[in-house]
């Protein structure tokens, strides 16, 4: 479906976004076509404004480059206008409940984005509010990140169906969004991570169930090298994310023989892309010869965060 600029008709009818399984398959595609098309007007410098006097509250308890840039530059030019709020500017961090933020925002703005620790804490949003919810980010999964990363593959490969990923590190909320993401697209997936550091149990099998209806193909191993056998794209994120910095000694000891360079991409194929979402430890998860050599998409990559997001805002605002 391409979606039209006067006759909008909405793709996802729920009213949040809180993870990647809050879509169906062909939802999926219309959203990654919206995106393009979003995209397009906007190199084109089409005029196109449907969130006109919509407002976005963005709640940040974790910092962001990326996303607190890419949803208030989006809401920006989309003709709407995007609230930057911290747990020092509202009542959250001094006891307010989630429950009661829900409802007072709610007769304030038409949609909350938020980026937090406690994926409980964006579900208890969503049941609360009134308004559609949007999970920038949470321990447990990364969706919006996950739908830039389907963009620009799609972007470069000129598909998604039958491709393989290799994700190599930590099982984190980036690979079960990318496990969500690939099964929804028909995608394959090799996950490699050190023993311990799997993704969730629950999120495989969820990812195992979208698979059998598309083809996908999922595996999870501990050796690098064979996720990474004849892959079209690799991936690769930091090993210690934000709220594990004391573990991050054990990490990298843990993490030794998982790094994305030069000798692990040669089993990938020869016009493969490797992606990471940011920010980059070179010389830990990444050689400085890979992520800025010329497979890499890093930043075609963080640049389609806008445009997804964009595709989202547009759904879920309009």
């Amino acid at each position: 479906m391409t979606a039209k600029t006067v006759e909008y008709q909405k793709i996802v009818e729920k009213k949040d976004f809180l993870t990647v399984t809050d879509i169906t398959s062909k939802q999926l595609f219309q959203l990654l076509e919206l995106a393009k098309e979003i995209k397009q007007k906007h190199a084109d410098r089409v005029p196109y404004a449907p969130l006109k006097g919509k407002t976005l509250a963005m709640i940040f308890e974790k910092s962001s480059t990326r996303t607190r840039v890419s949803f208030e530059v989006g809401m920006l030019q989309l003709g709407g206008h995007a609230l930057f709020l911290t747990d020092r500017d509202l009542q959250i961090g001094r006891g307010e409940t989630i429950s009661d933020t829900a409802k007072v925002l709610s007769e304030y703005v038409d949609g909350i984005m938020i980026r937090t620790f406690e994926h409980e804490k964006v579900e208890e949003l969503a049941v609360q509010g009134a308004i559609p919810v949007i999970n920038g980010l949470t321990d447990s999964v990364h969706p919006c990140q996950a739908l830039a990363d389907l963009l620009t593959i799609q972007e470069v490969k000129g598909e998604l169906k039958g491709l393989k990923m290799a994700y190599i590190g930590d099982g984190n909320n980036v690979a079960h969004s990318l496990l969500h993401a690939c099964a929804l697209a028909g995608m394959d997936i090799s996950i490699a991570t050190p023993i311990g550091y799997e993704p969730c149990e629950k999120i495989v099998a969820e990812a195992l169930d979208l698979a059998a209806a598309t083809g996908s193909k999922i595996e999870i191993v501990t050796d690098p090298h064979l996720a990474v056998k004849d892959a079209d794209v690799v991936y690769s994120d930091v090993w210690t994310s934000m709220g594990q910095e004391s573990e991050n000694a054990k990490r990298l000891q843990d993490f030794a023989d998982f790094q994305v360079n030069t000798k692990l991409v040669e089993g990938a194929k020869a016009d493969y892309l490797f992606m990471h979402c940011l920010p980059a430890h070179r010389e830990e998860e990444v050689s400085s010869e890979v992520i800025d050599g010329p497979n890499s998409v890093v930043f075609h990559q963080a640049g389609n965060r806008l445009h997804a997001q964009k595709a989202i805002l547009v759904d879920l605002l309009s």
